[in-house]
């Protein structure tokens, strides 16, 4: 089975992760619009794979008041999008056991890259995704901070709301993935981790297989990782069932 979506939105393509999915989805055939804050690297991106295979747009997701005009640009110039991929994140250390010298305000740059921006975006795509004929998707990458933790919820209130329409949720659950993400530790930031292609392989493998959940790597024994996310997952249907049985609105 080959990767479903033919137009993929990859929202922070421009390193890590996101650079090597984009990389790996065009191989795979898919036709992927990057977006990101640097444009040398957007144009690289295009240089690299021809303007029949790729495009780029440039975008800060941090930016609340352009959103609304970056969807409408970006839907309006791609109508064939079908795959909304919110890859962006950053990682900013903070020692909470030293309170009078925690920046609050990298937290809160956390907060909104990581969670905030994700979660409006998604919610802002949604009319476009919804009104097409065929089936889409938006897929997260989640799970490897407290800030991508809150990601991880909100996702799956997302999936429960959404099980009954053409929209398919997939989460990706990442281990620790060798990118300059951890460029804060120095030279040895760059070889923690899982090499990035093996990561790929396998977040690919994970996609085209159908789950909506994708757990890759782990922190600790696999086995008792993967089964903590399965639980965790299964006590929030268990929850979703109660509340439905009693509706609020």
């Amino acid at each position: 089975m080959g990767f479903q979506y033919k137009t993929v939105l990859m929202v922070g393509a421009t390193s890590g992760i996101g650079a090597a999915m984009a990389d790996r989805l065009v191989h795979e055939g898919a036709k992927v619009i990057a977006v990101g804050r640097r444009q040398d690297r957007l144009d690289a991106f295009i240089q690299k794979h021809g303007s029949e295979k790729a495009s780029s747009k440039k975008f800060d997701v941090t930016d609340q008041d352009g959103m609304d005009g970056f969807v409408t640009d970006v839907t309006t110039t791609h109508p064939d999008i079908d795959c909304l991929f919110l890859n962006s994140g950053l990682s900013i250390p903070i020692d909470l056991s030293r309170p009078s010298k925690t920046d609050m305000s990298s937290f809160h740059k956390q907060i909104t890259t990581n969670f905030t921006a994700l979660a409006d975006l998604s919610v802002k795509f949604l009319p476009f995704l919804m009104a097409r004929k065929s089936e889409t998707s938006i897929i997260f990458l989640s799970g490897y901070s407290a800030s991508k933790a809150a990601l991880n919820s909100f996702v799956m209130c997302l999936r429960d709301e959404l099980k009954e329409s053409s929209v398919k949720i997939i989460e990706i659950w990442p281990p620790v993935v060798q990118t300059e993400l951890h460029d804060y530790a120095g030279e040895k930031g760059r070889s923690m981790g899982m090499p990035v292609d093996e990561f790929t392989d396998k977040a690919f493998k994970g996609m085209i297989s159908g789950v909506d959940q994708v757990t890759i790597g782990a922190v600790g024994p696999q086995e008792a990782f993967t089964e903590l996310v399965q639980k965790r997952q299964t006590a929030f249907e268990n929850l979703s069932t109660i509340m439905r049985a009693h509706p609020l609105i």
